[in-house]
């Protein structure tokens, strides 16, 4: 497995440690080389100063050479010095030959020490090593002396040992190396702890939702006091967990009114069925006139229950609310076509109709049904011979009737699923035909209502409310008019 699959199996709050941990041990690093690397400049800016400022020419003065002759090792013991210098002193001669001056040890003669010696190079620092194998900072520069041979120009070595930098250097690295594991061991710990404190929220959800994958439990709630993403995290769940507790319900509520209103024209639809079966098997045939009544009552219950079905259908459309494509009609044609339909079904009532333009954004079969659906309504509440008033103006369609009216406290229920008025329920109907009315022009951005007649006579008043224009758009490929299906 590669390293980044095996970090991407842990767990989100280790991930987030080691990656605190990580960082904040790069960052010690860092700093720690930084300061390494300046400290050493310094020590080593320090240490060539003091090499630059040693007053060797002096002690070039007192030196064995000028007395004994030129000396190539030192007269002295291990350790000790000639002079307070603590330093190393040599004359370099351009043949390649030294004299010992100050100091416990001598220096090699190098190309630089020649060059100086000849003329050709002006002071210069470089590291070297002595005879005895330590590790110097020479400091070297061009001198005139006075020796037994004349006058002559040589080049003035003074070195002092590198361990006065490397072993402050190497403690303060072993110092630096400390501070930085115990920064990332306390910046891992750190960060465990503030992953689990930040994680405390996710784990919160994690454990809702998997109690509702296990339970199918809704009702769960998260607390999200706070404006943290978190807290908006959890908020955007309640809300889910709401919405979907909600659609359940509905959908239960559907199902269960569903099924209670398949049942009555089903178990109608049974008993004629059996009465019409067990008259052939008893060979006892029915009376002609209990035939067709038989028959007729079969006949309207399988209407009835092909409608009721329609309307489940229609009610159960996915996009139902949802905003989709939409075209522009002549909701004008629409009213005059389902009022054309509707007039079949109530010969004996008459309607009127004040018809205007007005051009809507809507699905046209789906608005055609939303009127047909409010004119069943009001043919069903006609009495008989009664009036339709069918008026569109502005957007605003009113379909009025003269029948018993409804009750002011049934108002706010009319729009609701298989409700029915208490006084309605022994007419025909599902009681989803004003549900899907006001679906149909909410999608369409409009409003229904079904309200008092305004002039306080009997009847109703059931009024649809979509924006459009008395004109179709410029440019329209068409003008609107929808035909009947």
């Amino acid at each position: 497995m590669s390293p980044v699959a095996g970090f991407r199996a842990l767990p989100l709050r280790s991930r987030l440690a080691l990656l605190v941990a990580v960082a904040v041990a790069v960052a010690v690093a860092g700093v720690a080389a930084v300061s390494w690397f300046m400290v050493r400049a310094q020590l080593r800016d320090q240490l060539d100063g003091s090499l630059r400022s040693t007053d060797a020419v002096e002690q070039v003065t007192k030196s064995p050479a000028y007395r004994l002759g030129c000396l190539s090792k030192p007269p002295v013991g291990p350790g000790q010095f000639v002079s307070d210098l603590n330093a190393t002193v040599q004359l370099d001669f351009a043949d390649g030959s030294h004299c010992w001056v100050d100091g416990r040890e001598t220096l090699p003669v190098t190309r630089i020490d020649k060059e100086i010696a000849r003329g050709q190079r002006g002071p210069s620092l470089y590291d070297s090593t002595t005879a005895d194998g330590d590790r110097v900072r020479v400091y070297s520069q061009p001198l005139r002396v006075e020796t037994q041979a004349g006058t002559q120009q040589v080049a003035l070595a003074v070195a002092k040992p590198l361990a006065d930098v490397d072993e402050p250097l190497s403690t303060l690295a072993w110092v630096l190396l400390l501070v930085a594991g115990i920064g990332a061991l306390g910046a891992g710990a750190a960060g465990l702890v503030v992953a689990r404190a930040g994680l405390r929220p996710v784990d919160e959800l994690t454990g809702a939702v998997e109690h509702i994958a296990r339970t199918e439990d809704l009702t769960v709630r998260i607390p999200d006091e706070g404006e943290d993403e978190i807290a908006r995290l959890s908020r955007s769940f309640n809300s889910m967990t709401a919405a979907l507790a909600s659609s359940r319900d509905r959908q239960s509520q559907l199902i269960a009114d569903a099924g209670h209103e398949l049942r009555t024209p089903l178990t109608s639809l049974r008993t004629n069925v059996e009465l019409l079966a067990r008259s052939e098997e008893t060979g006892r045939a029915l009376p002609p006139e209990d035939r067709r009544e038989l028959l007729a009552s079969v006949k309207a219950q399988m209407s009835e229950l092909a409608a009721l079905i329609g309307d489940l259908q229609e009610l159960s459309r996915p996009d139902a609310d949802r905003p989709g494509p939409l075209q522009v009609v002549a909701w004008h044609d629409i009213a005059v076509t389902a009022l054309a339909r509707v007039r079949l079904r109530g010969p004996e009532l008459s309607f009127v109709a004040d018809i205007q333009p007005w051009y809507v954004r809507g699905e046209a079969a789906s608005l055609e049904r939303a009127v047909v659906n409010v004119l069943d309504n009001a043919v069903k509440f006609s009495p008989p011979g009664g009036v339709v008033e069918v008026r569109l103006r502005a957007g605003e369609l009113t379909v009025r009737d003269h029948g018993p009216g409804i009750p002011a406290e049934e108002l706010p229920h009319v729009f609701d699923r298989f409700w029915r008025s208490p006084t309605a329920r022994a007419l025909p109907g599902s009681g989803l035909g004003l549900s899907i009315v006001a679906r149909t022009v909410r999608r369409a951005g409009g409003t229904a209502e079904l309200r008092a007649a305004a002039d306080g006579g009997a009847g109703t008043e059931a009024v649809l409310r979509i924006p459009g224009a008395p004109a179709p758009p410029p440019g329209d490929p068409s003008d609107g008019v929808v035909r009947d299906q």
